[in-house]
């Protein structure tokens, strides 16, 4: 596995907020997402394919996705709503920019952003984890606060990431 985000496999998204606050979210290999944002920042999530489970920030730019049969995952957070994931796969937010500009503009930071971009830990112990969870907590002024993780934001939002 490359310590860094030059192969990655590159999958867009995009977000559609919903009247009741959730988002569905549609990958272009033809995953489709349910999102519901909860207390701390996490999302719990459940898709067309039967799986479930949370996505958690875990301080600056780390998500651990947690599958309901127990596996977890890591992403690191590049901006301009793209995520790289320890497998070698890139998530790229499609909704945070519109049209033609949005294409370009997609192209140019993902050659830039993926180049330099360091694979997330492969795993944390749980004492990692809460190190991490602490310092963000420490940072955001002792409120728990989001981060880069906000609101969930529209199309134009570009620092939403995966839970934009």
């Amino acid at each position: 596995m490359p310590e860094r985000g030059k192969d990655a496999r590159e999958i867009g998204y995009a977000d559609e907020l919903l009247a009741d606050g959730t988002v569905h979210r549609r990958y272009s290999d033809g995953r489709e997402e349910w999102r519901t944002r909860a207390a701390g920042g996490a999302v719990h999530w459940r898709d067309n394919r039967g799986r479930s489970g949370v996505d958690e920030p875990l301080g600056d730019k780390l998500i651990k996705r947690s599958f309901s049969d127990g596996s977890v995952a890591y992403g690191r957070e590049a901006g301009f709503g793209r995520t790289l994931w320890r497998d070698g796969t890139l998530t790229v937010n499609r909704s945070s920019f519109g049209g033609r500009l949005g294409g370009i503009l997609a192209a140019v930071t993902g050659a830039v952003v993926v180049g330099g971009l360091v694979l997330p830990p492969e795993s944390l112990t749980p004492q990692e984890e809460q190190a991490l969870r602490d310092e963000a907590t420490a940072d955001a002024g002792g409120d728990g606060g989001s981060g880069d993780y906000g609101d969930w934001g529209g199309p134009g939002d570009d620092g939403g990431g995966d839970f934009g």
